[in-house]
């Protein structure tokens, strides 16, 4: 007969895991009161450990990345723009030499 597999939340996973970090209890203790092994809690442990730095890693991330996006389209712009006023003052010293040409 084999045996029915569990799921857990994540919200008991986290739980399960400050309460073993917490060290207010042994992990043998805590995993006899919910019914899991202790792998099960070392392996959930081991996860939370190697996401826990990304949660404070990415809080600017996004921000930073849309602040360079913005910062890129900006600095485009005014390229486009500097070039739009170099092609008028060219043009506008060309009509006004032409102008001069005909006398007018």
């Amino acid at each position: 007969m084999s045996k029915k597999r569990r799921n857990f939340s994540a919200q008991f996973k986290l739980e399960t895991v400050l309460e073993g970090l917490r060290g207010e209890k042994s992990v043998a203790q805590i995993c006899r009161e919910r019914d899991i092994t202790e792998s099960l809690y070392y392996k959930w442990r081991d996860a939370f450990m190697e996401r826990a730095a990304d949660i404070f890693a990415d809080q600017r991330g996004p921000q930073r990345d849309e602040q360079a996006e913005r910062i890129a389209e900006l600095e485009r712009l005014a390229g486009k723009q500097a070039l739009e006023i170099e092609i008028l003052k060219k043009a506008g010293s060309l009509l006004e030499s032409m102008r001069e040409r005909n006398g007018r």
